[in-house]
């Protein structure tokens, strides 16, 4: 990740606005592969895991309105809400799950992983574990990612 980039301002923002949270937190996805130092030109966005209790104090500190219950075909969570004051949109999920071939699957992480971003913690899940969920979740996009992600050990 490069010094002053929009997902380093990004990350570090949110490592910031975390620090409210009561309960463990992730950055999962796209930016977790960038986090554990794979070299990605494609985050839009920053996704970050938490829990029910911190969705709620923090979109009530941040003004953040939940979305309505999409019905997205792979992914759902119980609060759902976009963050849009960082460079990058920061996508908050609490109860998050997404649909395989056997039903609908929680996120439950079972690895915390603290990565320093310009002097703030931002926490990941450790890279067989978030491989894992990459390929979970069944997009090509996200194979790729984990690919390169297991490439690194």
């Amino acid at each position: 990740m490069t010094p002053g980039s929009a997902l380093t301002l990004t990350l570090r923002a949110v490592g910031e606005v975390m620090q409210a949270a009561h309960d463990p937190w992730w950055v999962i996805a796209s930016a977790a592969v960038a986090l554990h130092g794979v070299e990605l030109n494609d985050v839009a966005d920053v996704d970050v895991l938490l829990s029910i209790g911190d969705a709620r104090r923090l979109f009530a500190a941040l003004d953040i309105t939940p979305h309505p219950q999409a019905d997205h075909p792979q992914f759902r969570s119980d609060l759902f809400g976009t963050w849009m004051a960082a460079p990058l949109p920061v996508e908050l999920m609490a109860g998050f799950r997404y649909r395989t071939a056997h039903g609908w699957q929680a996120v439950r992480p079972q690895t915390r992983v603290a990565v320093d971003v310009v002097g703030v913690s931002v926490f990941v899940l450790d890279r067989a574990e978030l491989s894992a969920l990459l390929y979970g979740f069944g997009r090509p996009k996200d194979h790729v990612r984990a690919a390169r992600l297991a490439a690194l050990a």
